[in-house]
């Protein structure tokens, strides 16, 4: 019979039956022969690319191939300059690419290390301990507070048992198991008679049959998903592969045209072929992937310095083009710190604030501030019962040097009534007594007890539970310092203030005392009856204080947030609600009887989808995709990892985050901040607004090198520009200018503008007439400057470089109209770049090197130039700025008439 892999709903007599098992466990023998049909109990990797495949994967890209063409032409017919150069710049961007690919697929690696070392192990009766990769179907395994499970497994016995699944699932508190089978359709975060591979035992002990190992595991599931996963390009990369082809096409057409017209003027063939190569050196901006990767690697730098790390560098453009962000709850929106936020007592609600777990905050009543709980008896004897009925501690620790962090060690529920008393001044100190006696939580009661001696020497007893259980173990209630008798009219005010609290998705716990005689057997029926009941606290994981900006920033932003949890449906909107997600919730049993089609349609009117498994995270982000969206997603569980290398970007948490969800996101917040992802996309507009204006200018400079060769052509003249002339430009004195327009401030308004159309071109029609007229204006200077010089009766070797020294400056005054499309240079501020001011001087002092040097005479085919030329090319080429801020002041002009 094939086992059913639905185990939660399988009682454990069958579940034996099918895996042919029993309470005692397999015998040695059988384990051996079962980890041969099962495997090891480990994650597998799916094959790997080598190193090799990896480096050439950096050929791929169209414009590149365009490159290795050029280098292999210019080698042919002996042109080993150009060549040389050309190929640098191949070998350098592949270095650049290959060692960001190589640190990018780590994420199967940590998810091996989630496995525990060892496990205990019941085998020929026998309970011993063993490998955790030699686990098999079959196995019975126990487990105890503290121990990390090493495989899947249903529980056949319990007590009191809790475990932590916040990695898994999202559910910020711990989940209480028990062995009752369950029904099928049960997600996995309520499948409480299981343990999961890699979460934690909080309390209590359990018994239990491994059901799956290894890569059956949902782990090892989650791993599988990660590893066959399809990484799509980011915008950016997809349009320079467009714009690299265009600009391919372009130039075997030109070089095709040219040879046409020189065959048809009676050229020599070989004129016309260096002619020809000249064309299509012009026609590649061969600086562009040089300059975009150098960019975007300055962009990380800039990043680190406002706590984002980027792991991948086209991440840093596309957080830029951002339209939504899906964010899980626990530890991201939230700090996974569970927090007292209401306390009822003596007939009132008292409001406590602050954050986390930080021992800092106030109660107030109707906001009339209570000074340390002081005045109040029964708050302050309610803090006392949650401090002592409690195994939890709170400390502080210092992290590499850092700002000290408060940390629990134990449950999260129990830690925010260790903090809760810490703002009231109430502390365990040195004479405050252990428990003598304690009686355990337990799913059945679902209360604990503590017995402690009281000042007098008496003995009492402190208890926390659930309220609706509590309340009927109680006969008397604590009033104004008093114990009264408990009313109906008490306990149905109790009841409605627990009902209201749990409406708004606090966890609730009720909080009774009992003075007991010293030589009472201490028992649930002798302790846990005839209480005084004290009153309620109400407790959540709040949002982080920050977020409820961030949320209102992006919203300005054009860009929608979406939370997407595995807890319940009520916490997340509640907590929606506090940072302003007030949109449609849906669930994830909601979301499985939804078609892929049917979800796409409504998505757009959700903002928060609850109780979802990781599979349910990749469809929603698919269908987010499928409507041209591009998807951020903030994570940082072992359940978030295949959803954040889905999404167009995977953003981890960087305290919080396990490594598995740091290695399969693009981007890693130090802070654990939500708000900082909008720094972070903030940042990411900065720098795409720049590389599409070096982009621009580029190809503008392109375009005039193009125009002032093709001219000359038809004008019968000798090639005005060489091969190694077009190279120095393109790399050299535009690239190294073009790089420093990548460190132009952001603009005022980036963050209220829509994010940019994912399918918009680089090059918009309007775009690329302007480049145009802008290169009519360049080539028209140069070719003037060279027919000019000719005419004189100059010598070729003069009028090409002064032509080629005229070309320069043009682009050097050119970059000065594409800092803004819009604004003129004097709204802007001239000085406001000085790294552009420094990249243009040094570039004209290069250029004068190349003029003047007898060794770069000789490479690039120079002479040198009187100051009485110099005069004559900056008159010349300062008309391209001159005419670009005149066009840029009157449509400004225009604009703000309009406004």
């Amino acid at each position: 019979m094939k086992p059913d892999k639905a185990w939660h709903a399988v009682n454990i007599k069958d579940i034996f039956s099918q895996l042919k098992t029993d309470e005692h466990g397999l015998s040695n023998t059988e384990a051996k022969r079962r980890l041969q049909v099962y495997g090891r109990n480990e994650i597998k990797r799916i094959s790997r690319e080598t190193p090799l495949k990896i480096f050439l994967e950096q050929f791929k890209s169209f414009l590149i191939i365009i490159l290795v063409i050029a280098t292999i032409v210019s080698a042919l017919i002996g042109q080993t300059l150009d060549a040389a150069v050309i190929f640098a710049i191949i070998i350098f961007n592949a270095i650049l690419g290959f060692i960001q690919d190589w640190r990018a697929e780590k994420a199967i690696e940590a998810l091996m290390k989630m496995l525990s070392l060892k496990a205990r192990v019941i085998r020929d009766g026998e309970e011993k301990e063993i490998d955790a990769t030699e686990l098999v179907p079959g196995d019975i395994i126990i487990v105890e507070a503290g121990d990390k499970i090493p495989a899947d497994a249903v529980i056949i016995k319990e007590t009191n048992l809790m475990v932590n699944e916040a990695s898994l699932t999202g559910e910020s508190v711990p989940v209480e198991k028990s062995v009752k089978t369950l029904d099928s359709s049960v997600p996995l975060a309520e499948r409480t008679n299981m343990l999961f591979t890699g979460t934690v035992v909080t309390n209590g002990f359990a018994k239990a049959v491994v059901v799956e190992t290894g890569m059956n595991t949902e782990i090892g599931r989650l791993a599988k998903m990660t590893q066959t996963m399809e990484v799509s390009q980011t915008p950016l990369q997809k349009r320079l592969a467009v714009l690299g082809k265009k600009l391919g096409i372009l130039s075997l057409a030109i070089c095709a045209l040219v040879a046409i017209i020189g065959f048809l003027q009676g050229k020599p063939a070989f004129e016309m072929f260096m002619t020809g190569v000249s064309l299509a050196v012009a026609a590649i901006p061969e600086g562009l992937p040089a300059v975009v990767t150098i960019s975007l690697a300055l962009g990380v730098r800039t990043m680190a310095r406002r706590k984002s790390i980027i792991r991948k560098l086209p991440a840093v453009e596309t957080l830029g083009s951002t339209t939504v962000i899906c964010t899980d709850k626990t530890g991201t929106l939230t700090k996974n710190e569970m927090t007292v936020r209401e306390i009822f007592v003596n007939g009132k609600t008292i409001k406590v604030t602050g954050h986390g777990y930080e021992p800092y905050g106030n109660f107030s009543v109707d906001g009339k501030v209570i000074e340390s709980g002081a005045t109040d008896q029964a708050l302050r004897l309610l803090l006392k019962i949650g401090l002592f009925c409690n195994h939890a501690i709170l400390e502080r620790r210092n992290k590499s040097g850092k700002r000290n962090a408060w940390k629990i060690i134990g449950d999260p529920t129990e830690g925010a009534l260790v903090v809760a008393a810490a703002k009231a001044g109430i502390k365990r100190g040195k004479k405050a007594l252990e428990p003598i006696s304690e009686i355990s939580f337990d799913s059945k009661r679902k209360m604990m007890t503590t017995i402690h001696i009281n000042d007098k020497g008496g003995l009492v007893a402190y208890t926390k539970g659930a309220p609706d259980v509590l309340i009927n173990k109680c006969t008397r209630i604590y009033k104004n310092g008093k114990e009264v008798k408990l009313t109906k009219k008490d306990v149905k005010s109790i009841v409605s203030v627990y009902q209201h609290m749990a409406g708004r998705a606090l966890r609730v716990l009720g909080f009774a005392y009992r003075k007991i005689p010293k030589r009472t057997e201490i028992s649930e029926k002798t302790v846990e009856r005839d209480m005084v009941f004290v009153g309620l606290a109400g407790m959540i994981d709040p949002p982080r204080k920050e977020v409820k900006d961030a949320v209102k920033v992006c919203k300005e932003a054009k860009i929608k947030v979406i939370m997407v949890t595995g807890d319940h449906l009520l916490t997340a909107k509640s907590i929606g609600n506090e940072i302003g997600l007030r949109g449609k919730a849906i669930t994830g049993e909601e979301l499985d009887k939804m078609s892929d089609e049917q979800l796409e349609k409504i998505i757009t009117d959700v903002e928060i989808f609850a109780r979802v498994s990781p599979r349910h995270k990749l469809r929603i982000i698919q269908a987010l995709k499928n409507r041209g969206e591009i998807v951020a997603m903030t994570g940082d569980g072992v359940n978030d990892a295949p959803a954040l290398k889905k999404a167009d970007i995977g953003v981890a948490m960087g305290i919080t985050g396990t490594d598995v969800a740091k290695e399969s996101s693009d981007v890693i917040l130090l802070d654990d901040n939500f708000a900082t992802i909008v720094s972070a996309v903030e940042e990411g507009r900065r720098i795409y607004d720049n590389i599409q204006k070096f982009i621009r200018y580029l190809l503008s400079s392109n375009m005039g090198e193009i125009l002032t060769i093709f001219i000359g052509i038809l004008l019968g003249l000798p090639l005005i520009l060489v091969a190694v002339q077009i190279l120095w430009m393109n790399l050299i004195t535009d690239g190294v200018s073009a790089l420093t327009l990548g460190m132009e401030p952001a603009a005022k308004n980036i963050m209220k503008r829509r994010p940019r159309d994912p399918h918009a071109s680089i090059l918009s029609r309007n775009v690329f007439f302007a480049l145009l007229g802008l290169g009519i204006i360049i080539a028209a200077g140069t070719v003037f400057m060279f027919y000019s010089e000719l005419s004189r009766g100059i010598a070729l070797y003069k009028a090409r470089t002064m032509a080629f020294t005229t070309i320069v400056m043009f682009e050097k005054f050119n970059i000065f109209n594409f800092r803004s499309f819009k604004d003129p240079l004097y709204k802007i501020g001239f000085f406001t770049n000085k790294y552009l001011i420094g990249a243009v001087l040094l570039t004209i002092l290069m250029q004068m090197g190349v003029v003047y040097i007898p060794f770069a005479q000789m490479l690039f085919k120079t002479v040198p130039l009187s100051a009485l030329d110099w005069v004559e090319i900056a008159l010349t080429s300062c008309t391209v700025l001159v005419i670009g801020e005149f066009w840029k002041y009157v449509n400004y002009k225009k604009d703000s008439e309009n406004l």
